[in-house]
């Protein structure tokens, strides 16, 4: 079995839309978060979620030309990370959070659904 050309390419998009969001997260998160509606922002948490994206998305692009094995445990780890985050971000939003957050829980969601359904697809026979 190879790893799908699309799921290649899928790596490298993640990792622009991690890197994207990264890096004023790291720089500076006051001033990014409330551009986005947050009325508090907590510096320390705010970096380390830029350098929890920074940390897949780079690993993303080195990545893209591994073997099957090493995209199935990157796989596993995007699947982990998307989906307690669609939760976590979800229930800050149902307990006051932005409403802005709704969009990150859609784009979470959308890849959680994505590196799913790859992992399923590079499941060993």
């Amino acid at each position: 079995m190879e790893v799908p050309a699309s799921l290649r390419k899928w790596f490298v998009v993640h990792f622009v839309a991690d890197v994207v969001f990264a890096l004023p997260l790291l720089f500076a998160p006051r001033a990014f978060l409330t551009t986005l509606g947050w009325t508090e922002v907590d510096p320390i948490s705010a970096r380390l979620v830029g350098a929890a994206l920074m940390g897949i998305g780079v690993q993303s692009l080195l990545g893209r030309d591994e073997t099957l094995e090493a995209f199935r445990g990157m796989l596993n780890l995007k699947i982990i990370w998307s989906a307690t985050a669609t939760v976590g971000i979800a229930v800050s939003v149902l307990q006051g959070g932005p409403k802005m957050g709704w969009a990150f829980v859609g784009i979470f969601a959308a890849f959680n659904v994505l590196w799913t359904t790859y992992r399923v697809r590079l499941r060993p026979a």
